[in-house]
C-alpha cells in the first residue's frame, strides 16, 4: 500500500499544543473553563484489555466498558487477521500509525502496553519493532484470536484480560509507551481511560491516542460513508454521539497531567483507496501524541 508520511503539528512538549476543532458546533466549558471530554449522551465501549494470563481477570470495580460494544467486536473476532474482512481498514492504517509512534518514541527495547488491543494487530507490529509488548482488552474472543495469532507468527507479545484502570492500580508508572488507538469512542468514560493511561506511563513516557472528531463531516465520512456507502466498516460500528472533539480530548489530557506534543489527522481517498497522515486535517480521524512530565 502506498502511503505518504507526514510530520504532525509540533510544539515542545513542555508547551502544550493549542487545539482547534474542525467542523461546526461547540461544547460548553466546565467550571475550570475546559470542555468536558464526554457529555451525558455518550456511553459505550469497545474493548478493554487482556491475555493468556487470567489470574487477574476479575475486576475489583465495574469495568469502564459497554457489554454491547464488547459483544459487537467479539462477534467479528474470527476475522480480525483477515486483511480483506471488516478489519481491512485497521490493516491498512497500521503501518502509518506504527511508523508515527516509532518515529516519536522509538520502540526498540521499550516496555509498551496497548490498551484495547483487540486481535493484536498493533501489538504484534510494535513487538516486531523490538518492543516488549503487553496487550490488554476486556473482550474475550478478540484476545483469544490475538493469542492464537501470536503463537502462529512467533510474535513476542503477552496478553491479559484486564481493564486499563485495574492495570494502572496494579502497575503504575511501569511503561515507557502507552497506546490507546481507536478505543476512546467506544468506552462509557473516555477520561477514565486517559487517566489510567497516564498512571501507567513512566515519568517522561509517551502516550498515543486516536479517535474520531465530532462534527457534520465526521458523521458523513465515518458513519454514512464508511459504514453505508463504501461499506468499509460494518453498520453500527460507531455512534456519532460518542465521537470526541480534539479540544475535548486535549482538555482531558491536561486534566490528567499530560502534555500534548503532536497531533495529526488520518485521511482516506476513496478513489485511490489510500490512507495518509495529514496534520492539516483532523476533521474526521485524528491521533494525539502526548508525554508525561518527568
Amino acid at each position: 500500500m502506498a502511503a505518504r508520511r507526514t510530520v504532525a503539528w509540533k510544539s515542545r512538549w513542555s508547551a502544550p499544543v493549542r487545539v482547534a476543532d474542525t467542523g461546526s458546533g461547540s461544547a460548553s466549558a466546565g467550571p475550570s473553563g475546559e470542555t468536558p471530554l464526554r457529555r451525558g449522551f455518550f456511553s459505550s465501549s469497545r474493548i478493554g484489555f487482556v491475555t493468556a494470563d487470567t489470574a487477574h481477570s476479575d475486576q475489583a470495580a465495574p469495568a469502564n466498558a459497554d457489554p454491547a460494544e464488547l459483544a459487537k467486536f467479539s462477534a467479528l473476532a474470527s476475522r480480525w487477521w483477515d486483511p480483506e474482512s471488516e478489519f481491512k481498514p485497521l490493516h491498512q492504517i497500521n503501518p502509518l500509525r506504527l511508523d508515527w509512534i516509532d518515529r516519536l518514541a522509538p520502540l526498540k527495547g521499550r516496555r509498551v502496553v496497548d490498551i484495547g488491543c483487540g486481535g493484536g494487530i498493533l501489538a504484534e507490529s510494535m513487538a516486531g519493532r523490538g518492543a516488549e509488548v503487553l496487550g490488554i482488552d476486556l473482550a474475550d474472543r478478540p484476545l483469544k484470536v490475538a493469542e492464537l495469532h501470536a503463537l502462529e507468527s512467533g510474535a513476542q507479545v503477552s496478553y491479559r484480560r484486564i481493564s486499563a484502570e485495574a492495570l494502572a492500580a496494579e502497575q503504575p508508572g511501569s511503561f515507557d509507551t502507552v497506546t490507546c488507538m481507536e478505543m476512546l469512542e467506544h468506552v462509557p468514560d473516555p477520561e477514565s481511560t486517559v487517566r489510567a493511561c497516564a498512571q501507567l506511563a513512566k515519568p517522561g513516557g509517551w502516550l498515543f491516542f486516536s479517535t474520531i472528531n465530532r462534527n457534520p463531516k465526521s458523521f458523513l465520512f465515518a458513519i454514512v460513508g464508511a459504514e453505508y456507502v463504501l461499506r468499509l466498516l460494518p453498520r453500527g460500528t460507531h455512534e456519532y454521539g460518542k465521537f470526541i472533539k480534539p479540544s475535548e480530548l486535549a482538555a482531558a489530557i491536561r486534566r490528567c497531567g499530560l502534555e500534548t506534543v503532536e497531533m495529526t489527522g488520518l485521511t482516506y481517498n476513496p478513489i485511490t483507496q489510500i490512507y495518509a497522515l495529514d496534520p492539516k486535517d483532523v476533521s474526521v480521524n485524528y491521533a494525539i501524541a502526548v508525554r508525561k512530565p518527568g
